[in-house]
């Protein structure tokens, strides 16, 4: 089996973490022994990766009501004039340049290194055509502020009722989707009922995810401690009925203490690995128990109706044969030593490429079929590209209906692949405790004679 050339994002990827996060340089390379495992089956081109299902950035995005609070914030925090356009989804990266960019949504959706590439295939899913109106969704903002280095914020559109579409829907789940850390500012929850019913059921099937900080602005007035909790504590009841129960509340006051985001901030890096773990984790299950069934279950129709034509042949020739037993006696020459079986051998000669003929008929039927279900389950495997690949001569004589590669020996390689990446996790958990523990160390070492001092 030939060797799949290992795409220039996973060398770049490797390169990026080689000095910087042994963990992700190592899961670059679980993707490119992934990669191998569909290139064999027939699921990616020699220059695809299986990498790019998930942005390597860390990712910070906020959701809002109609209210300022959500902008007013970014600019504070930021320290930036960013002049986002308030119906769009705008990402804004850092750049060392003075003055600020805006780059269209197509700059987005065509760079694979960023958390919208390729979107416009899913918006035409939803709303046909529009997937090349990305301009309208998406904009890409550069600006120069130190808390966007090596991050990307995603400020999503105000809720609005005469805007909200099909495509908005499916652009804010894939923020809430992809991100490492989710501000939800509370106007939102003061939005119509029937506005907020998506992101509401989004928020609350990601809530275990740890991502939200559900922030409460109140920066109009300067609030003591007391107080914030108070609120915090009354938001909280106010979610708990609507499906919500974990989440940080953070409440916004005059004071503008911004400790809380500057931990999370800081965090992110952290959240970002477990993400792109996780999104490795699901792409190695999903070739057992996504993409085979679906092959497989093409395969076993493409089976039945290629046996169901070639019978319906076969019908029509035992009632020729019946009209010359009639006839000629035809019966008598089947019996024929010599005859017979030349008669038997010149209808297996025919049959068997006409066989071969039908089921490859059958097989475009399917293959299209195929393309339609790929988009439906959102996989950027090509599920016909394994369904052809299964398609050999003796495949299509024979009662087969596994797809090629449906074996203990892929089998054992796509486990093999997720116990590395548990140790990845691990890896990271353990990476995670040492840091807390040397924080540990570093605030004993402060303070050295605190013990004596409590004696």
């Amino acid at each position: 089996m030939a060797d799949k050339t290992v795409s220039k994002h996973l060398t770049n990827l490797e390169r990026q973490f080689a000095a910087t996060d042994p963990v992700l340089q190592k899961t670059a390379k679980i993707f490119q022994e992934l990669d191998q495992i569909e290139f064999e089956l027939g699921l990616i081109d020699n220059e695809e990766t299986t990498a790019r299902k998930t942005s390597w950035w860390p990712i910070v995005s906020t959701l809002g009501g109609y209210s300022p609070a959500k902008s007013d914030f970014i600019t504070r925090y930021l320290g930036i004039q960013a002049h986002t356009a308030r119906h769009k989804f705008t990402v804004l990266q850092y750049t060392p340049q003075a003055n600020t960019a805006t780059l269209p949504g197509t700059a987005l959706d065509a760079d694979h290194r960023l958390p919208f590439y390729q979107i416009g295939r899913e918006i035409d899913l939803v709303a046909a055509g529009e997937g090349n109106k990305l301009n309208s969704y998406l904009e890409l903002v550069t600006a120069n502020s130190n808390k966007l280095k090596n991050k990307l914020v995603i400020d999503t559109p105000v809720l609005n009722p005469a805007a909200e579409s099909a495509v908005i829907s499916l652009l804010r789940h894939h923020v809430i989707e992809i991100s490492d850390l989710v501000l939800v500012f509370n106007d939102l929850f003061e939005a119509d009922p029937d506005l907020i019913k998506d992101t509401l059921t989004n928020i609350v099937a990601h809530q275990d995810s740890n991502k939200f900080i559900f922030v409460i602005d109140h920066s109009e007035i300067n609030i003591d401690a007391a107080k914030s909790q108070e609120i915090s504590a009354s938001w909280q009841r106010r979610l708990a009925e609507l499906g919500i129960h974990t989440g940080q509340f953070v409440v916004l006051s005059q004071a503008g203490d911004t400790a809380v985001f500057d931990q999370r901030f800081n965090n992110i890096n952290n959240d970002r690995s477990y993400r792109i773990l996780g999104t490795l984790e699901s792409s190695i299950r999903a070739v057992d128990d996504v993409i085979m069934p679906e092959v497989e279950q093409a395969l076993t129709t493409w089976k039945d109706r290629s046996n169901a034509s070639t019978l319906i042949v076969l019908g029509f020739v035992a009632m020729l044969m019946l009209f010359a037993e009639i006839a000629v006696g035809i019966l008598e020459l089947l019996l024929d030593p010599i005859i017979g079986p030349a008669i038997i051998g010149v209808l297996i000669a025919i049959l068997t490429p006409l066989h071969i003929v039908v089921s490859r008929v059958h097989a475009k039927f399917l293959i299209k079929q195929l393309h339609k279900r790929q988009k439906q389950l959102n996989l950027t495997e090509d599920l016909a590209g394994l369904f052809e690949k299964s398609l050999s001569f003796w495949r299509i004589l024979m009662p087969i209906t596994d797809p090629v590669g449906k074996n203990k020996k892929t089998r054992k390689k796509l486990n093999a692949l997720i116990e590395q990446s548990k140790d990845l996790v691990q890896a990271l958990n353990d990476q995670f405790s040492h840091s807390q523990q040397q924080e540990y160390r570093n605030q004993y070492d402060a303070y050295p004679y605190a013990d004596q001092e409590d004696n």
